[in-house]
């Protein structure tokens, strides 16, 4: 499962079922050409990246918990494609002898595009929070 947010001032989001980000993104393209709209793949693509900031990929684990996996952020089109890079991943590093999963969560050391857009709605990224070095477990 995936929700797609917009970091626009209404803050809307959405829920897609698909295995990965990039997926999501193909089944929002098959959606819409359900719906009826009549645009070329292109256009349609170039809607969905600049309507959508981020994706947040939650997956269920092996041992039935849900957890955020992946968030990536869109950052616009290069040729026909829509470019995304992704900004914080759950690394797993194991299974304990009751099932359960472990791992933690860290940034990829990208910094977002929407940094700028995000404080002036008057929120503050510090630059630790993208240390890729750093856990959150």
């Amino acid at each position: 499962m995936l929700q797609a947010m917009n970091t626009g001032h209404e803050g809307s989001m959405t829920t897609i079922h698909a295995n990965t980000p990039r997926d999501s993104l193909t089944r929002l393209e098959n959606m819409i050409g359900m719906a009826g709209m009549n645009l070329p793949p292109k256009a349609m693509r170039h809607q969905i990246s600049s309507a959508l900031s981020v994706v947040v990929q939650i997956a269920r684990l092996t041992d039935g918990r849900r957890k955020v996996v992946s968030l990536q952020e869109l950052t616009g089109m290069e040729g026909d494609i829509i470019t995304m890079q992704e900004l914080f991943a759950f690394r797993q590093t194991g299974i304990d002898d009751n099932g359960v999963v472990s791992g933690y969560f860290c940034a990829t050391g990208v910094r977002p595009h929407f940094t700028e857009r995000v404080r002036s709605f008057g929120l503050e990224l510090p630059d630790a929070l993208f240390d890729p070095t750093k856990r959150y477990e």
